[in-house]
């Protein structure tokens, strides 16, 4: 749903997250909250700069450079092997492919650190020297830290991801954090499908939540192809409607928060979208 009201805006995120079965919740949910100025902000800069016109013609290959931050050396303490890494590849470009995005992996470190592992969060000191350490490329450049989220401002979620707006304040802090029990063949089900990196480079990429904005009609996720929805979605409920304004609840879309299995979706809207926010803020 497309976004036009200063009111609404104050609850949209700069750092994303969402929640697992592993401790706090089972059920996904939202984590820091950009300041509306910030948005409004991005927002107006975005419009008088992104590019007009057909996007259809637009790809583009990301490099991927994947962290892996563990307890220990054990599957158990989040030393995930590269066959799992391999697999969030393959189930990344098949979710983007429809909106002509690949994703190359570069390479893989592993960093034995407690500390991080369980500690790294948003806004922890943690989280920024794991970045500042680690982070590898420009704007353009997808950085996906994998960790355990056991306490402080990280305890429990699924992950986490910057916007491509606020590259430019903060390049270092620039990426994606996950879960590492979320990627595919993990333990964190019913979200260890792949679909927690899906969701969260779609943040990296400049996408909202469905559900930003409830069933106003001054206010959303600034697409407009993506029906209003009063609240996220959990499990795969189909056929949920929660406005009265046209289309049901976009259950399937990779923005809400249902269960890996029933995302399967970008909209039209969106994929242009991910593509002129990747070409006004990552120079893609």
């Amino acid at each position: 749903m497309f976004g036009l009201s200063f009111i609404v805006v104050a609850a949209m995120v700069s750092i994303v997250s969402a929640l697992p079965t592993n401790g706090t919740s089972n059920q996904r949910t939202c984590g820091s909250v950009l300041p509306a100025v910030k948005l409004i902000a991005a927002e107006d800069y975005f419009n008088a700069h992104k590019p007009q016109g057909d996007m259809s013609a637009f790809t583009a290959s990301i490099n991927v450079y994947w962290h892996v931050i563990s307890a220990d050396t054990s599957l158990e303490g989040g030393n995930i092997p590269d066959s799992q890494i391999d697999e969030s590849l393959k189930v990344l470009n098949a979710d983007y492919k429809k909106s002509t995005l690949s994703f190359k992996l570069k390479t893989v470190d592993r960093t034995v650190d407690q500390d991080w592992f369980e500690n790294a969060g948003p806004d922890t000191p943690q989280q920024t020297e794991m970045k500042s350490k680690l982070r590898r490329g420009g704007p353009s450049d997808l950085n996906v830290y994998s960790v355990g989220f056991r306490s402080g401002t990280g305890a429990g979620l699924l992950g986490y991801a910057t916007f491509p707006s606020s590259y430019r304040e903060n390049p270092s802090d620039d990426g994606v954090v996950i879960l590492f029990s979320s990627v595919p063949g993990g333990t964190s089900a019913p979200y260890n499908l792949g679909r927690t990196l899906t969701h969260e480079v779609g943040h990296w990429a400049g996408l909202y939540h469905t559900f930003e904005g409830g069933c106003s009609v001054l206010g959303g996720d600034y697409v407009l192809d993506t029906p209003a929805e009063a609240s996220p979605a959990f499990g795969c409920p189909t056929g949920r409607d929660t406005c009265d304004l046209p289309g049901v609840d976009p259950i399937h879309n990779f923005m809400d928060y249902t269960d890996d299995a029933c995302m399967n979706q970008f909209t039209s809207g969106q994929s242009t979208r991910i593509k002129q926010q990747l070409r006004c803020y990552r120079g893609v």
